[in-house]
């Protein structure tokens, strides 16, 4: 009687205006009141409400597609572990102190304000473990960060699904770089690069530390010539040369920077720019070694040829590809793993299925190449997938498998605008070609750090973010850069 007494208590507490919000609850909950419910999770729309546009992900194209995506007819549920999107090129800024690492993160909330509003918006903190294309409906998995909470199972009902779930750092199947490297592709990985690097700072100062021992924990190693790699190189080196030197005086000359490639660095740049690059490395400090990497040990890595390698903090920037998810996913691949996807970024054989972003790539059969996984490509995909979308619910073809015979407009078409990159020390590489061979603009030095750090600035998405960066970067030219280990 008491627990009758006391469901029939719960169930007048419950508003009856809006009921989808309480349809997901834990299970465990559930039970442990001792009255059973149907699965927790969102279920089909019905056909006077609005359609319901599921995206897994909160990177460049998924937020992007979000941000673009008519509200009016849609509703927008967002699945992803992380609730904001990284503004990825500045985050090796945040590894030394240039900025602080909320400057580069941007609530999901604000890039899509009706999923903070509106009643059959959501943002849900979780994984994606499977996708029914059959039955129009994603699973996924709650992350609770901890031991105290146990995950639980969910389903959502999907009338568009967008696949955005980003890539997975690659590894090449090399023992060790799981357990021992730190990437540098989210907010936490730039804090754990940081925790450590000041740590071993610290530690290196303590009496009795040898000199061999000095050396190692003050030895930074960078895995990967890429952009990022080199990025991250040049603004350590500039944190050693303008900071280091002045507040940790005792370990000064003991501090350096490897960064190993197995080809040429930047080998997507211009070569005029990729020789300017690397003189402008060596010149401040940073060791260039051309090497694969073999083995990744606790405090060393070992090279092809048999080199040992001693480091204090090992950062791995060797490129991307599919995570286990993706590729998990019984979807057509393109070449490399991918989603396959149409000139129109639909999945062929999944009914009201897209993809975009990293995670995706265009079939053989269009006979367009593989987009590279750069976040111009992810943000224009997201923009042009959010405008067929729009058309698609103007059309009143919203719903699941109703937009069939719509017609979808002009195929997605791939115009590159340009690479940049920043090597530290106010000197950046702008290069303006639409590919390797094609001829265009290419600057280097002083006016190409201030184009750099002006495009980005305008690139950061919301207005309290850009103030943030502006103002980061004038008390990091005034008082340099905070060294706090919090």
């Amino acid at each position: 009687m008491a627990m009758a007494s006391l469901r029939k208590n719960l169930m007048k507490l419950l508003p009856l205006s809006s009921p989808a919000r309480h349809s997901i609850t834990p299970k465990a909950a559930s039970s442990s009141y001792g009255f059973s419910t149907a699965p927790a999770g969102l279920g089909p729309t019905k056909p006077k409400e609005k359609a319901r546009v599921v995206v897994l992900g909160s990177g460049w194209a998924g937020c992007r597609l979000m941000k673009g995506i008519n509200t009016g007819l849609y509703d927008v549920v967002c699945v992803s572990p992380r609730n904001h999107m990284v503004f990825t090129p500045l985050l090796a800024s945040t590894c030394v102190g240039t900025l602080e690492f909320r400057s580069v993160a941007e609530p999901i909330g604000r890039i899509q304000p009706a999923i903070s509003r509106e009643p059959g918006s959501y943002f849900f903190l979780a994984h994606c473990t499977g996708v029914d294309t059959d039955n129009h409906a994603v699973h996924c998995q709650t992350v609770t960060d901890g031991d105290t909470l146990e995950p639980w199972n969910f389903s959502i009902s999907y009338d568009k699904l967008v696949i955005a779930a980003g890539a997975h750092p690659l590894t090449f199947g090399i023992k060790g770089v799981e357990e021992h490297a730190v990437f540098l592709r989210e907010v936490y990985h730039a804090q754990e690069i940081r925790r450590r690097l000041l740590l071993n700072l610290m530690l290196s100062d303590v009496p009795g530390v040898s000199e061999e021992e000095k050396r190692r924990l003050l030895h930074c190693v960078v895995v990967g010539g890429g952009p990022t790699g080199v990025e991250f190189s040049g603004e350590l080196s500039d944190f050693i040369l303008r900071d280091v030197h002045q507040r940790y005086a005792h370990v000064k000359d003991y501090i350096h920077v490897t960064l190993i490639e197995a080809n040429e660095i930047l080998s997507s740049f211009d070569d005029r720019l990729r020789k300017y690059a690397t003189k402008q490395l060596v010149k401040s400090g940073v060791r260039l070694v051309r090497g694969i990497v073999k083995d990744v040990q606790s405090q060393k890595i070992i090279l092809n040829d048999g080199t040992e390698v001693p480091y204090g903090l090992l950062v791995w920037s060797t490129g991307v590809g599919p995570s286990p998810f993706i590729q998990n996913l019984e979807l057509p691949k393109a070449p490399g793993g991918r989603i396959g996807v149409d000139e129109w970024l639909c999945v062929p054989s999944a009914p009201d299925v897209f993809a975009v972003g990293d995670c995706s790539g265009f079939l053989e059969r269009t006979g367009k190449p593989v987009l590279p996984a750069l976040a111009q490509v992810a943000e224009r995909q997201g923009k042009y997938l959010a405008g067929q979308l729009n058309r698609i619910g103007k059309a009143g073809r919203a719903h699941a498998n109703e937009a069939t015979n719509t017609e979808l407009g002009e195929p997605f078409v791939y115009k590159h605008l340009g690479s940049m990159a920043t090597i530290g020390r106010y000197k950046a590489l702008v290069d303006l070609r639409q590919s390797k061979e094609a001829k265009g603009l290419s600057l280097a030095g002083f006016v190409s750090w201030f184009i750099w750090r002006s495009a980005y600035l305008t690139r950061v998405l919301s207005w309290r973010n850009r103030l943030y960066v502006a103002i980061n970067w004038l008390t990091t030219f005034i008082f340099g850069r905070d060294i706090s280990r919090i």
